[in-house]
């Protein structure tokens, strides 16, 4: 009788595990992101290299683009708020040695944030 009540509380233990796990994963994989483009001083393909071998590594950034196009020369990146800041993410495109400013929204109002 001792080794069925053993078994019984492991068993709905690992349940009970399984179930508090899954809720977890569930409400992190939900996580906000946000998205935001710099116009970077950006020059040719090692440019453009440098650019996606370092910043993806930045604390949470999720993703980024760079668009060479010579009307555009931007690196769009998609981040955890909570993890980063607009500012921090254009200091490390600053520490790769490129002049970069947020991209001003031309749909925004001036009086917007």
């Amino acid at each position: 009788m001792k080794k069925k009540t053993v078994i019984l509380f492991i068993v709905f233990h690992a349940l009970l595990q399984g179930v508090l796990y899954a809720g977890q994963e569930k409400g992190s994989s939900s996580k906000k992101t946000e998205e935001t483009t710099f116009v970077v001083s950006l020059h040719c393909a090692a440019c453009k290299t440098k650019i996606e071998n370092n910043i993806p590594f930045e604390k949470g950034v999720k993703d980024v683009n760079v668009d060479l196009d010579l009307d555009k020369k931007e690196v769009t990146v998609i981040y955890n708020p909570n993890k980063t800041t607009v500012e921090k993410l254009k200091k490390a495109i600053e520490d790769l040695g490129y002049r970069c400013d947020v991209k001003q929204d031309k749909n925004k109002q001036p009086d917007e944030k």
